[in-house]
Protein backbone atom coordinates (compact mmCIF):
# COMPACT_ATOMS: atom_id res chain seq x y z
CA UNK A 1 0.00 0.00 0.00
CA UNK A 2 1.04 3.71 -0.72
CA UNK A 3 2.27 5.56 2.67
CA UNK A 4 -0.56 8.15 3.22
CA UNK A 5 2.08 10.42 5.07
CA UNK A 6 2.93 13.00 2.46
CA UNK A 7 5.89 15.43 2.95
CA UNK A 8 6.59 18.37 1.28
CA UNK A 9 10.36 19.29 -0.79
CA UNK A 10 13.09 21.68 0.39
CA UNK A 11 10.95 24.06 -1.50
CA UNK A 12 7.84 24.39 -0.11
CA UNK A 13 8.99 24.20 3.07
CA UNK A 14 10.08 28.06 2.07
CA UNK A 15 6.48 28.97 0.21
CA UNK A 16 8.56 32.01 -0.66
CA UNK A 17 10.62 29.78 -2.80
CA UNK A 18 7.73 27.62 -4.53
CA UNK A 19 8.05 28.89 -8.49
CA UNK A 20 4.11 28.33 -9.07
CA UNK A 21 3.48 31.06 -6.21
CA UNK A 22 0.26 30.80 -4.03
CA UNK A 23 -1.72 28.18 -5.00
CA UNK A 24 -4.85 27.78 -2.51
CA UNK A 25 -7.37 30.09 -4.61
CA UNK A 26 -5.62 29.27 -8.21
CA UNK A 27 -8.69 27.01 -10.52
CA UNK A 28 -6.37 24.86 -11.74
CA UNK A 29 -6.76 21.73 -13.49
CA UNK A 30 -4.81 18.67 -13.58
CA UNK A 31 -3.15 18.03 -17.09
CA UNK A 32 -0.61 16.49 -19.00
CA UNK A 33 1.03 17.50 -22.01
CA UNK A 34 3.20 15.11 -24.63
CA UNK A 35 6.94 16.22 -24.28
CA UNK A 36 7.80 13.13 -26.66
CA UNK A 37 7.19 9.08 -26.62
CA UNK A 38 9.76 8.00 -28.75
CA UNK A 39 12.03 4.69 -27.48
CA UNK A 40 15.05 4.00 -27.48
CA UNK A 41 16.08 7.09 -29.52
CA UNK A 42 14.63 10.57 -30.43
CA UNK A 43 12.92 10.61 -34.16
CA UNK A 44 12.91 14.36 -35.69
CA UNK A 45 9.65 14.45 -34.92
CA UNK A 46 9.22 13.21 -31.41
CA UNK A 47 11.65 13.20 -28.89
CA UNK A 48 12.44 10.46 -25.98
CA UNK A 49 10.21 10.19 -23.08
CA UNK A 50 8.96 13.18 -21.00
CA UNK A 51 5.73 15.12 -19.88
CA UNK A 52 4.98 18.25 -18.71
CA UNK A 53 2.23 17.83 -15.47
CA UNK A 54 0.32 20.72 -14.19
CA UNK A 55 -1.91 21.73 -11.92
CA UNK A 56 -2.86 23.54 -8.69
CA UNK A 57 -0.43 26.02 -9.62
CA UNK A 58 2.43 23.42 -9.92
CA UNK A 59 4.51 21.92 -12.96
CA UNK A 60 6.20 18.94 -12.73
CA UNK A 61 8.68 17.59 -15.28
CA UNK A 62 7.79 13.92 -15.68
CA UNK A 63 11.31 11.82 -17.18
CA UNK A 64 13.70 13.75 -19.34
CA UNK A 65 14.42 11.37 -21.86
CA UNK A 66 16.43 13.20 -24.97
CA UNK A 67 15.18 15.85 -26.58
CA UNK A 68 12.56 16.75 -24.23
CA UNK A 69 14.50 19.88 -22.51
CA UNK A 70 13.94 21.92 -26.19
CA UNK A 71 10.01 20.48 -26.22
CA UNK A 72 9.86 21.27 -22.33
CA UNK A 73 10.60 24.72 -23.41
CA UNK A 74 7.81 25.54 -25.97
CA UNK A 75 5.22 25.61 -22.66
CA UNK A 76 7.23 26.90 -19.50
CA UNK A 77 9.96 29.02 -18.65
CA UNK A 78 12.49 26.11 -16.96
CA UNK A 79 12.67 28.22 -14.00
CA UNK A 80 9.00 28.32 -13.38
CA UNK A 81 9.29 24.26 -13.18
CA UNK A 82 9.32 23.39 -10.18
CA UNK A 83 10.38 19.92 -9.45
CA UNK A 84 11.45 16.99 -11.99
CA UNK A 85 10.43 13.13 -11.48
CA UNK A 86 12.07 10.57 -12.97
CA UNK A 87 10.88 6.56 -13.37
CA UNK A 88 14.63 5.54 -13.65
CA UNK A 89 17.85 6.02 -15.20
CA UNK A 90 17.98 4.42 -18.63
CA UNK A 91 18.96 7.53 -21.18
CA UNK A 92 15.59 7.67 -22.86
CA UNK A 93 13.94 8.95 -19.87
CA UNK A 94 17.38 10.66 -18.01
CA UNK A 95 19.31 12.06 -20.60
CA UNK A 96 18.32 15.76 -20.64
CA UNK A 97 19.26 16.03 -17.28
CA UNK A 98 22.81 16.18 -18.29
CA UNK A 99 21.86 19.68 -20.33
CA UNK A 100 19.37 20.74 -18.02
CA UNK A 101 22.04 20.77 -15.43
CA UNK A 102 24.18 23.10 -17.29
CA UNK A 103 21.21 25.54 -18.01
CA UNK A 104 20.12 25.64 -14.21
CA UNK A 105 23.86 27.09 -13.76
CA UNK A 106 24.70 29.07 -16.19
CA UNK A 107 21.77 30.19 -18.40
CA UNK A 108 20.97 33.53 -15.25
CA UNK A 109 18.04 31.94 -14.83
CA UNK A 110 15.61 32.50 -11.44
CA UNK A 111 16.32 30.14 -9.36
CA UNK A 112 16.61 30.48 -5.27
CA UNK A 113 17.03 27.32 -4.54
CA UNK A 114 18.27 23.95 -6.75
CA UNK A 115 15.32 22.36 -8.66
CA UNK A 116 13.75 19.59 -6.53
CA UNK A 117 14.94 15.90 -8.40
CA UNK A 118 12.78 12.97 -7.11
CA UNK A 119 14.74 9.67 -8.49
CA UNK A 120 15.78 6.02 -7.92
CA UNK A 121 18.55 5.81 -5.81
CA UNK A 122 21.95 6.67 -7.13
CA UNK A 123 20.82 9.49 -9.24
CA UNK A 124 22.88 12.31 -7.68
CA UNK A 125 25.99 10.00 -8.26
CA UNK A 126 24.91 9.13 -11.70
CA UNK A 127 24.51 12.72 -12.76
CA UNK A 128 28.06 13.15 -11.16
CA UNK A 129 29.23 11.05 -12.96
CA UNK A 130 28.92 11.70 -16.87
CA UNK A 131 29.31 15.71 -15.80
CA UNK A 132 32.72 15.08 -13.21
CA UNK A 133 35.80 16.34 -15.55
CA UNK A 134 38.39 16.25 -13.43
CA UNK A 135 39.63 15.08 -10.24
CA UNK A 136 36.89 16.77 -8.53
CA UNK A 137 33.05 15.90 -8.18
CA UNK A 138 30.88 18.11 -10.18
CA UNK A 139 28.46 20.25 -7.92
CA UNK A 140 25.44 18.05 -9.03
CA UNK A 141 23.75 19.52 -5.48
CA UNK A 142 24.19 23.37 -7.22
CA UNK A 143 21.49 22.63 -9.72
CA UNK A 144 19.70 20.06 -8.45
CA UNK A 145 17.80 18.72 -4.64
CA UNK A 146 18.16 15.18 -5.29
CA UNK A 147 15.46 13.16 -3.42
CA UNK A 148 15.84 9.59 -3.92
CA UNK A 149 12.68 7.40 -4.18
CA UNK A 150 11.15 4.44 -2.99
CA UNK A 151 8.63 2.16 -3.16
CA UNK A 152 5.38 4.14 -1.68
CA UNK A 153 7.23 7.40 -1.92
CA UNK A 154 5.33 10.29 -1.66
CA UNK A 155 5.53 14.23 -1.59
CA UNK A 156 3.33 17.51 -2.05
CA UNK A 157 3.96 20.04 -4.78
CA UNK A 158 1.81 22.71 -4.59
CA UNK A 159 -1.33 21.46 -4.85
CA UNK A 160 -0.45 18.22 -6.14
CA UNK A 161 0.17 15.15 -4.61
CA UNK A 162 2.55 13.02 -6.03
CA UNK A 163 2.76 9.09 -4.78
CA UNK A 164 5.45 6.53 -6.38
CA UNK A 165 6.10 2.65 -6.34
CA UNK A 166 8.34 0.41 -7.79
CA UNK A 167 7.33 -1.60 -10.52
CA UNK A 168 9.60 -4.31 -12.27
CA UNK A 169 11.56 -3.63 -14.82
CA UNK A 170 14.36 -5.62 -14.74
CA UNK A 171 17.59 -4.70 -13.21
CA UNK A 172 17.65 -0.98 -12.39
CA UNK A 173 15.22 0.72 -9.98
CA UNK A 174 12.03 1.91 -11.49
CA UNK A 175 9.07 3.48 -10.39
CA UNK A 176 5.56 3.83 -11.49
CA UNK A 177 3.98 7.56 -10.41
CA UNK A 178 0.31 8.75 -9.46
CA UNK A 179 -0.49 12.34 -9.34
CA UNK A 180 -3.82 14.01 -7.75
CA UNK A 181 -5.42 17.14 -7.82
CA UNK A 182 -7.47 18.43 -4.80
CA UNK A 183 -10.11 17.97 -6.45
CA UNK A 184 -9.99 14.54 -6.70
CA UNK A 185 -8.74 14.01 -10.43
CA UNK A 186 -6.13 11.69 -10.96
CA UNK A 187 -3.64 10.72 -13.56
CA UNK A 188 -0.60 7.28 -13.00
CA UNK A 189 2.14 6.96 -15.64
CA UNK A 190 3.76 3.49 -15.98
CA UNK A 191 7.53 4.14 -16.21
CA UNK A 192 8.95 1.48 -17.88
CA UNK A 193 7.53 -1.97 -16.82
CA UNK A 194 6.19 -5.09 -16.96
CA UNK A 195 2.61 -5.86 -15.85
CA UNK A 196 2.81 -6.32 -12.31
CA UNK A 197 0.46 -5.57 -9.03
CA UNK A 198 2.04 -2.25 -7.69
CA UNK A 199 1.26 -0.60 -10.97
CA UNK A 200 -2.44 -2.55 -11.23
CA UNK A 201 -2.78 -0.88 -7.17
CA UNK A 202 -1.47 2.72 -7.78
CA UNK A 203 -3.63 3.02 -10.98
CA UNK A 204 -6.62 1.73 -9.29
CA UNK A 205 -9.80 4.29 -10.47
CA UNK A 206 -7.31 6.59 -12.39
CA UNK A 207 -8.87 8.99 -14.57
CA UNK A 208 -5.88 8.88 -17.21
CA UNK A 209 -3.34 5.63 -17.06
CA UNK A 210 -0.12 6.73 -19.41
CA UNK A 211 1.21 3.54 -19.75
CA UNK A 212 4.54 2.12 -22.12
CA UNK A 213 4.20 -0.04 -24.91
CA UNK A 214 7.37 -1.25 -25.52
CA UNK A 215 6.42 -4.40 -26.80
CA UNK A 216 6.70 -8.45 -26.14
CA UNK A 217 9.69 -9.43 -23.44
CA UNK A 218 11.11 -9.11 -20.07
CA UNK A 219 10.61 -6.02 -18.60
CA UNK A 220 8.50 -4.17 -20.72
CA UNK A 221 4.36 -4.15 -21.61
CA UNK A 222 3.17 -4.88 -24.92
CA UNK A 223 0.04 -3.01 -26.16
CA UNK A 224 -2.04 -5.75 -25.26
CA UNK A 225 -0.64 -5.89 -22.01
CA UNK A 226 -1.31 -2.04 -21.43
CA UNK A 227 -4.67 -2.70 -22.21
CA UNK A 228 -4.98 -5.25 -19.98
CA UNK A 229 -3.33 -3.34 -16.74
CA UNK A 230 -5.82 -0.54 -17.70
CA UNK A 231 -8.55 -2.59 -17.51
CA UNK A 232 -7.39 -4.48 -14.56
CA UNK A 233 -7.35 -1.19 -12.44
CA UNK A 234 -10.59 0.03 -13.83
CA UNK A 235 -8.66 3.09 -15.39
CA UNK A 236 -10.89 5.63 -17.19
CA UNK A 237 -8.95 6.29 -20.19
CA UNK A 238 -5.56 4.90 -21.65
CA UNK A 239 -2.35 6.96 -23.21
CA UNK A 240 -0.11 4.55 -24.69
CA UNK A 241 3.63 6.13 -24.68
CA UNK A 242 6.87 4.36 -25.69
CA UNK A 243 5.91 2.30 -27.82
CA UNK A 244 8.98 -0.17 -29.82
CA UNK A 245 10.03 1.25 -33.38
CA UNK A 246 8.33 -2.04 -34.37
CA UNK A 247 4.76 -1.16 -34.44
CA UNK A 248 2.99 1.96 -35.50
CA UNK A 249 0.48 3.85 -33.15
CA UNK A 250 -2.50 3.10 -34.61
CA UNK A 251 -1.70 -0.54 -34.29
CA UNK A 252 -1.03 -0.16 -31.07
CA UNK A 253 -3.96 1.43 -29.85
CA UNK A 254 -5.33 -0.89 -31.65
CA UNK A 255 -4.43 -4.05 -29.93
CA UNK A 256 -4.65 -1.84 -26.59
CA UNK A 257 -8.31 -1.31 -26.94
CA UNK A 258 -9.11 -4.84 -27.61
CA UNK A 259 -8.55 -5.52 -24.42
CA UNK A 260 -9.98 -2.50 -22.50
CA UNK A 261 -13.01 -0.72 -22.71
CA UNK A 262 -12.58 2.91 -22.44
CA UNK A 263 -11.13 5.41 -24.40
CA UNK A 264 -7.61 4.46 -26.13
CA UNK A 265 -5.24 7.33 -27.57
CA UNK A 266 -1.83 7.83 -28.88
CA UNK A 267 0.80 9.96 -26.33
CA UNK A 268 1.85 12.23 -29.51
CA UNK A 269 4.05 14.89 -29.17
CA UNK A 270 2.52 17.95 -28.30
CA UNK A 271 -0.76 16.42 -27.16
CA UNK A 272 -2.21 17.62 -23.65
CA UNK A 273 -4.66 15.24 -21.85
CA UNK A 274 -7.22 16.55 -19.29
CA UNK A 275 -7.84 13.69 -16.41
CA UNK A 276 -11.49 13.43 -16.03
CA UNK A 277 -12.32 15.58 -18.86
CA UNK A 278 -13.72 14.39 -22.17
CA UNK A 279 -12.00 13.86 -25.27
CA UNK A 280 -12.95 17.59 -26.40
CA UNK A 281 -10.19 18.46 -23.99
CA UNK A 282 -7.53 16.05 -24.98
CA UNK A 283 -6.02 18.70 -27.12
CA UNK A 284 -2.85 20.34 -28.74
CA UNK A 285 -0.95 22.51 -25.77
CA UNK A 286 -0.41 25.90 -26.96
CA UNK A 287 3.38 27.17 -26.57
CA UNK A 288 4.05 29.89 -24.59
CA UNK A 289 5.67 32.98 -25.61
CA UNK A 290 9.61 33.36 -25.96
CA UNK A 291 11.87 30.45 -26.65
CA UNK A 292 15.08 31.21 -24.09
CA UNK A 293 15.06 29.02 -20.89
CA UNK A 294 13.77 31.57 -18.49
CA UNK A 295 11.94 34.03 -20.52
Amino acid sequence: MVSDALRDTDALRDPGAFRGGDTSRVPDPLRVTVLGSATPYPRPDNACSGFLVEGGGARVWVDAGTGTLAELQRYVALDRVDAVWLSHLHADHSADLLATFYALLYAGLDLPLPLPLLGPPGTADRLAGFLTDGPVRSPVEKAFAVEELYDGHATRIGGLTLRSRAVEHGGPSAFALRVEDGRGRSLVYSGDCEPCPSLVELARDCDLLICEADGDGPGHHSAAQAGRSAAEARARRLVLTHVGPGTEPGEAVALAAAGYPGEVAHADPGLRFVPGAGREEWTEAPARPGRGPGA
